[in-house]
């Protein structure tokens, strides 16, 4: 059954976790704003508890919810990279989102490039959005693979067809420095950035 963009967007604000397709691949999806959902996508996904997720964000202002303010350079990289597939580390100190950064005080963001998906998510607010897969485990690439791994424990999977393109670009930003920490679907020249 075919779940309308009105009916997701209540779904997903009443607190549900599903699987839902990125610009790269599928992910396991929930509100990054509430801790007890975050918890459940965590034990879901069988998800290392010290490790933080990507949250995804319709705008450069979303990254405010978090108390994360990127300097100017900063700012710059984003608005030079997203939205796209490059998903940003940035700190985030803050003790009220410690069960989104799980004690490393940094959070890593992307703002997609897929129009449906960032109206979404302009709707819901920020989403936390790890691959569907349980940790270690193969990326799933089709709803029918998510279901093998997740059968009725997610509460929504919403199909897109095989979507087999290489997970985002991952970077660290830290003092007008750019760290590569998995090159994916966007390319970046660690030399081209650092200056």
């Amino acid at each position: 059954m075919k779940i309308s963009d009105k009916n997701l967007i209540k779904i997903i604000k009443a607190g549900s976790v599903g699987v839902l397709p990125s610009e790269t691949l599928y992910g396991l999806m929930c509100l990054a704003d509430s801790k007890k959902t975050v918890e459940r996508l965590y034990k879901i996904r069988k998800r290392n508890p010290k490790r933080p997720c990507i949250i995804l964000i319709s705008k450069i202002k979303d990254l405010e919810i978090f108390g994360v303010k990127p300097s100017k350079e900063e700012k710059e990289f984003l608005k030079k990279y997203w939205p796209g597939a490059v998903s940003v580390i940035l700190e985030c100190k803050s003790k009220k989102f410690e069960f989104l950064h799980r004690g490393t005080e940094t959070l890593a963001f992307r703002m997609p490039k897929k129009k449906n998906l960032k109206d979404l998510i302009s709707k819901t607010g920020p989403i936390l959005a790890p691959s569907a897969n349980p940790e270690g485990k193969s990326t799933a690439l089709t709803i029918k693979e998510a279901k093998k791994y997740f059968t009725d424990e997610v509460d929504f999977y919403v199909p897109a067809g095989k979507l087999e393109k290489k997970a985002s670009t991952l970077v660290k930003l830290r003092n007008g420095k750019v760290e590569i920490l998995r090159q994916g679907e966007t390319k970046i020249n660690n030399l081209t950035e650092n200056k």
